[in-house]
């Protein structure tokens, strides 16, 4: 996978946020602006959506976007594709080389299901997206719920294909200071669950934060 570094310097940036370990973040971006996500401890995973501010009910598609790409996998170059068939954003760098479309958010059932029964009451990203839609009373997020949660992109998280088509997560290829860097191809509004997994090496077993930057157009 290509590694493109970023010409953009943190410090024109117009936002800059660090996220803890297992919050969630929402943010609206207009077309043009860049959004960078630092892995600041490496080895850990964002689960990441997107929806287009003008009609909500146009999202990223991981779908359409495997189809587009002819990859399961992202890196610089990628174009995030909505379930309408329209570019997103697109990634103009990454210093990881590889991010996951198929492992999907931990939630509460999934947690019980491949772990066990008393696994359910701890913390998940299903749970961090909903707490931010649930808070969040103006804009896209005021009009979206749970069945608005897709299947969303992991950014630093390695999950692996077998031969025999199964999914495994395994460590990181990520480090710290990696990055990715997308620009917005329209108005869009961003969600993410920075994954308080605990269970399986997604997060090294250890979820840390994460640094968050945008750019102006």
């Amino acid at each position: 996978m290509p590694i493109i570094e970023s010409a953009l310097d943190a410090c024109n940036a117009h936002t800059d946020f660090t996220l803890p370990a297992g919050e969630p973040w929402m943010h609206d971006m207009k077309r043009g602006e860049t959004l960078r996500i630092v892995d600041l401890e490496g080895n850990q995973a964002v689960d990441t959506l997107f929806y287009s501010s003008a009609d909500p009910t146009e999202r990223y598609s991981a779908q359409d976007t495997i189809r587009a790409q002819r990859n399961l996998y992202l890196s610089a170059g990628s174009v995030l594709m909505s379930n309408r068939g329209a570019p997103l954003l697109t990634i103009t760098a990454d210093t990881c080389g590889r991010h996951d479309t198929l492992g999907g958010a931990c939630a509460a059932e999934s947690n019980t299901v491949r772990y066990a029964l008393e696994k359910r009451h701890m913390h998940s990203c299903r749970d961090s997206y909903l707490n931010a839609l649930a808070h969040c009373t103006c804009g896209v997020g005021a009009l979206l719920g749970k069945r608005d949660i897709v299947s969303n992109i992991n950014f630093f998280m390695n999950v692996p294909v077998t031969p025999l088509g199964k999914l495994t997560f395994e460590d990181g290829i990520s480090a710290p200071g990696k990055y990715v860097e997308m620009r917005a191809e329209q108005d869009v509004t961003v969600l993410i669950s920075n994954c308080p997994q605990l269970n399986n090496p997604c997060n090294g077993y250890n979820p840390t934060p994460v640094r968050l930057l945008v750019w102006g157009a």
